[in-house]
């Protein structure tokens, strides 16, 4: 039996990780691939802030689900201290007698293996696959295998495969900045996304195509409309634009959903709806949306909050708040009366612009022989109160 075994922080996994597998499986031809995430890896520290090693494992496992003959094994995660690859290959060869065991390893690795903890035993276990992040690391590779075999007699096997040039730590800076799906499997950035694990931001073309499918076709240009005006609102007033645009994105994610889906959604994530509410399905979709958009994309609590009250506003609104309640009200695509009035004072004057907004909301609930929510009527009073204030 020939079995491939991967160790590392995988601190996030990325595809440079899945295709160094690839080609190792492609040149072993193994039996058997075990993935094996450290719990401590003793070489070195973990960036502060890194997941804990249960997520590292799920996202290992996320990583490599789509692989055939892979498995992504906790076994170093039920050790004390640090994750000593001899260790390992003890626990390996126990449970695997006759086993052939292959070690993949990359070129920092294959340089400084002669430090590792009880490195003779390891060698005199396992043949070491050894694999180039670069084309320019290649001869380095080569170079540091020769080393081992003269002093050591490694059993080496270089792989010559193109490499995908990549590192966990810039990854790790590109995701702080919206960037760096593209080298991460899908359902690897989609858990990190959620957790919002290295403190990600996700990319806006990712929030897009995440939650338009959500979307009845019609509703798209709102949505779109209602992003870039809170973008041009949070520039004006001093709002932060990122946080504008996550809520603008996502703030009629459960929209088009019927009363019974919202319902549904309601007890699914713990919200109470008032009688109001029960009557007018259309105010129950901001309750639901901002708790959707925390579950799937993990937003901070001031996009989650700015969601929540667009609809119906609320006393003590944060400015977050008040522009994307603007903006879903005066984006491009609106035409009502009065709409570019409304417009202008956004602009120029947002608290007036509010007591305007809510004004007119106010009317048009009660044209419709409806009664208005509390928390509108509360939020008008609040605005006017706060006007008369300062004035």
């Amino acid at each position: 039996m020939k079995l491939l075994v991967y160790g590392g922080s995988f601190n996030p996994p990325h595809l440079g990780h899945v295709t160094a597998v690839k080609s190792a499986q492609q040149a072993v031809q193994p039996d058997l691939t075990l993935v094996i995430p450290a719990a401590i890896p003793p070489h070195k520290a973990l960036e502060a802030g890194s997941p804990d090693a249960l997520e590292r494992l799920e996202l290992s496992r996320r990583a490599f689900e789509k692989l055939p003959g892979v498995k992504v094994s906790d076994l170093e995660l039920h050790r004390q201290g640090k994750s000593y690859t001899s260790d390992t290959v003890k626990e390996l060869r126990a449970e695997y007698p006759e086993a052939e065991i292959f070690f993949l390893v990359g070129t920092d690795m294959l340089e400084t293996f002669h430090q590792w903890h009880e490195f003779r035993f390891i060698l005199s276990e396992v043949t070491l696959v050894a694999t180039a992040r670069e084309d320019a690391e290649l001869e380095k590779v080569q170079a540091a295998a020769d080393q081992l075999i003269a002093d050591y007699g490694a059993r080496i096997q270089v792989l010559t495969s193109e490499p995908l040039p990549l590192a966990s730590t810039q990854l790790r800076r590109l995701l702080k900045r919206r960037c760096g799906a593209e080298y991460l499997p899908t359902a690897v950035y989609e858990h990190i996304i959620k957790e919002r694990l290295y403190d990600a931001r996700p990319s806006f073309d990712y929030l897009r195509e995440q939650s338009y499918v959500f979307l009845k076709p019609k509703r798209v240009a709102h949505v779109w409309g209602c992003e870039h005006e809170a973008r041009r609102l949070a520039e004006r007033w001093g709002a932060d634009v990122e946080f504008a645009a996550e809520a603008g994105i996502l703030h009629d994610i459960t929209k088009k959903f019927e009363l019974s889906d919202q319902l549904l959604l309601s007890e699914k994530y713990g919200i109470i709806n008032d009688n109001v509410e029960l009557q007018n399905v259309k105010l129950l979709h901001a309750k639901t949306g901002a708790a959707m958009a925390k579950d799937l994309f993990g937003v901070p609590e001031e996009v989650e909050n700015a969601i929540r009250w667009h609809t119906t506003g609320h006393e003590n609104m944060t400015l977050l708040e008040q522009i994307i309640y603007m903006a879903d009200y005066i984006e491009p695509t609106r035409e009502f009366p009065g709409v570019e009035k409304l417009r202008a004072l956004a602009y120029e004057d947002l608290r007036s612009a509010m007591i305007l907004g809510l004004q007119m909301s106010l009317e048009e609930v009660r044209s419709w022989g409806s009664e208005p929510h509390p928390n509108t009527v509360k939020a008008l009073s609040w605005f006017q109160t706060q006007q008369g204030e300062d004035a």
